[in-house]
This record gives C-alpha cells, structure tokens and sequence, in this order.
C-alpha cells in the first residue's frame, strides 16, 4: 500500500512514517500544503494521511482542491481541530473518515487500511511475483499459497522487496524498514540479512540481484 502522509510536524510526520513503514506501507511524505497537491499527484497514493493545520496552504483547501481536480484517493483527515463541528466540514469537503489527535496507532493503521480496502481489490491485496505474495492485512508472505516461515528481519526485507520487483529499492531505505530505530546496529548488518534471505529464495525461481551504488532488487531467475 502507498500511502501520501501530509503533516507539517516534522516529530510527528517522522514518528508516524516509521510507524506506517514498520507495518509495510510505502510512505511518501510532504509538510507544506502549497506542495501538497504536486506530491498527491506525482506518486498516486492509495491513501491520503492529511493534517489540517498546514503551511501555505490549509488542509480543507488542499482536498477542496484535490477534489475539484478529480482526485478520488481516500482521505483520513488527522488533526487537533476535533469538534463536531470541524468534523462535518472537513466531511462535507471530501474526507472520507477523520480521527482527532492524540489517537491510537493501532487504530489509525486500521482505518487507513480499511479506507484502503474500500478502493481495493483482492488482486492488489495479494500482489505476486514468481509465486510469492504479501498479504497486505497481515504482513504474511506466501509462497504458492503456503505461508513462509521467515524470521522477522528476513521477512521485512522481503516485504519491502515484493512491493517492488524488478526496480532497485535503496540500502538505505531497506535498513531504516529491516531495522527500524536500532541506531547500535551497523549499517553493514543489512548485508548478512540480505545474505541469509537470498540462501532461502533459491527454490523460488526469484532472485535477489545487489546492484552496486544503487541498492536491491527482487527479479525472476533466468530460465535454462
């Protein structure tokens, strides 16, 4: 799932990036809304994350907007302004759910997913690639239906990996996913994890290529 967070708290948008990214989401993050509507269109989101009070431009004017353009993404508006009042507005504009903050991570992970689920298929849920698949709900991974037993790190990489094949996905973005807040951690770690990964794809018929300079990437083994 790619998911468009809008929030101009740079605490705030980093915590619930790692959050979103921990539980295998792709974030694409922005905090200025005159640069809000360049952002929802260069990278399609599934799900839009907007905050209200916002730098340039408000929240209410960047999915005003959006809307008017034809942008039909899912909206959850995340934000302070949490009366019955704010909530209609920002519903009679477009949004499509809205939670006050402070909130629950659990449950804002919830509701993104279900807004997401609502657009959705189960063809994009269960994306596959040489026989493995990542079920978005669960984080499970399967390959030709079964579900494989990775350990945790392994898993991560893979996760990430699978969201896109066949294009390169940066060491430093698969570090900061397969070890989210460790800062003790080397960074060198992510080649063991990547190394013991690619022992356990061999039966796969994928093939975890490392392209230097630029990072990894998951592609279909060649055929004899």
């Amino acid at each position: 799932m790619k998911l468009l967070l809008i929030e101009d708290d740079p605490t705030m948008q980093a915590t619930l990036q790692r959050a979103f990214e921990r539980r295998g989401m792709q974030v694409v993050a922005c905090g200025d809304g005159t640069r809000a509507l360049d952002r929802w269109r260069a990278s399609a989101p599934d799900v839009v994350v907007l905050d209200l009070s916002l730098p340039g431009m408000d929240g209410l004017q960047v999915l005003q907007q959006a809307r008017a353009q034809g942008h039909k993404t899912p909206v959850l508006i995340l934000t302070a302004r949490g009366t019955v009042g704010d909530r209609v507005l920002g519903l009679n504009t477009g949004a499509d759910d809205y939670l006050p903050k402070p909130f629950d991570l659990d449950e804002l992970e919830a509701r993104v997913k279900a807004l997401a689920r609502r657009v959705g298929s189960p063809a994009e849920a269960r994306r596959e690639f040489c026989g493995m698949s990542c079920d978005e709900e669960s984080g499970a991974i399967y390959f030709k239906d079964e579900v494989m037993e990775l350990p945790p790190r392994e898993a991560a990489l893979l996760r990430a990996l699978l969201a896109r094949p066949g294009h390169a996905v940066a060491k430093e973005r698969l570090f900061e996913l397969v070890f989210p807040g460790e800062h003790e951690v080397q960074y060198e770690a992510i080649e063991v994890v990547v190394y013991r990964l690619r022992k356990k794809l061999a039966d796969t018929g994928a093939q975890l290529v490392t392209l230097r300079g630029l990072g990894y990437l998951l592609k279909a083994q060649a055929s004899t």
